[in-house]
């Protein structure tokens, strides 16, 4: 049986610590969940010895995503340089199944934070897990992940087009002058595109 592939949506796409700046030392990653049902997700790295991650395995609810901490626990100059990389593994959340990966690289810079590079790496192991203090305070679940605020806007706004639309004269209704310009007057088939508008926004609108 074909198992489903879904893309793995990651944010950032690449983790860069810096040598000189110890508030880099531990970075957040975002795994997201666009879909309409829930995955398990697995966290794992080729340089396993030199990181530590809050909450490697979990589950990831429908539309949400989760915040977990990678922490560099080796930050020595001879590590500079080197690419790792960490594998993001999605699971079917019945079967534990892989349903999707992804790669994100990451490397030790001398210095402070200003400049990057990329390579890679193989060979992935299981992360060693952190300490639970920090599980409880950054770990997180959040309930959605788009915004709908500019959504919103969009479609008000093509509502209140919509409805000065079908407010104005019609060409073949005018039948005295009125004060309203004759470039203002619109066709009835422009009305029932208006008021066709005016209905699917009505729905989305109810909806959001």
């Amino acid at each position: 049986m074909d198992i489903k592939r879904i893309p793995v949506f990651v944010f950032p796409s690449t983790l860069n610590f810096y040598l000189s700046a110890k508030h880099t030392h531990k970075q957040l990653l975002t795994l997201y969940n666009p879909y309409d049902f829930p995955v398990r997700f697995k966290v794992l790295c080729n340089a396993s010895t030199k990181y530590t991650v809050i909450d490697p395995e979990g589950s990831i609810g429908p539309r949400a995503c989760v915040d977990i901490v990678v922490r560099h626990t080796f930050p020595i100059a001879a590590n500079c340089n080197v690419v790792d990389k960490f594998r993001i593994a999605m699971l079917d959340h019945v079967t534990k199944e892989t349903i999707g990966k992804r790669d994100i690289e990451s490397k030790l810079l001398p210095g402070e934070p200003d400049n990057s590079s990329n390579d890679g790496g193989d060979n992935f192991q299981t992360v060693i897990k952190g300490d639970k203090l920090e599980e409880r305070s950054i770990s997180r679940q959040s309930t959605r992940i788009p915004s709908t605020s500019s959504a919103t806007y969009i479609a008000i706004f093509a509502a209140l087009v919509s409805i000065i639309g079908l407010l104005l004269p019609t060409k073949v209704e005018r039948q005295e002058e009125t004060s309203i310009p004759e470039y203002l007057h619109v066709s009835s088939h422009l009305k029932f595109a208006f008021a066709y508008v005016l209905g699917l926004v009505s729905y989305v609108l109810l909806r959001i």
